[in-house]
């Protein structure tokens, strides 16, 4: 095989839940493609790496000063829902089930990994607290060890009395991601969070 596509196809192979089949049949797709979709898809990546960063508020990735949900008067509610990337504020928005701001940490805690509480966005929410009047704090992160520990642990941290602090429902299976569940089991698991 060519070293470039071969290269080219191991790259893509690296992206998440795509594997080496599916970077293949990707790739030679584009190649092969008389449309121009290969120039469209690297003149817009390239755009995008080159103007989109994280909102210095929530951490959502953003073409602007401040991102969409910050910027938003009407997403002031008190609420303020954390979620591990920005797939979980994707699969919340496009399911409706909430209007309050967002906080992106950027992973879970995890000690095989080795991330640690400087590896994410804490810090800045304590300050979010203050600044934005918030009294409710929703954990939407994995059900798995790590994002309880991630949960516990911000909860330790901001040792916050006059905040609620919940999580989602059940609905959830033990290990599970938003990205998999369907807008009827979230908008059940959001609609009947509790209070941790």
């Amino acid at each position: 095989m060519n070293i470039k596509l071969e290269k080219l196809i191991k790259q893509f192979a690296k992206l998440p839940r795509i594997g080496n089949r599916a970077a293949t049949r990707v790739v030679l797709s584009l190649l092969q493609d008389k449309t121009g979709k290969a120039v469209a898809l690297a003149n817009s990546l390239l755009d995008t790496v080159q103007t989109i960063h994280p909102c210095p508020i929530c951490g959502v990735l953003t073409d602007k000063e401040v991102c969409e949900y910050c910027s938003n008067i009407d997403r002031q509610n008190g609420q303020l829902c954390i979620v591990r990337d920005l797939s979980d504020v994707l699969v919340l928005e496009n399911s409706g089930v909430f209007g309050g701001r967002y906080h992106v940490l950027g992973g879970n805690l995890s000690g095989i990994d080795g991330i640690t509480p400087n590896d994410l966005n804490i810090s800045t929410i304590e300050n979010r607290i203050k600044n934005e009047r918030i009294t409710e704090i929703i954990f939407a992160l994995p059900n798995t060890i790590e994002g309880k520990t991630t949960q516990q642990y911000i909860i330790s941290v901001l040792n916050n009395k006059n905040i609620t602090y919940s999580e989602l429902a059940s609905g959830i299976p033990l290990g599970g991601d938003l990205d998999y569940l369907d807008d009827g089991t979230l908008t059940l698991a959001f609609g009947g969070r509790k209070k941790i």
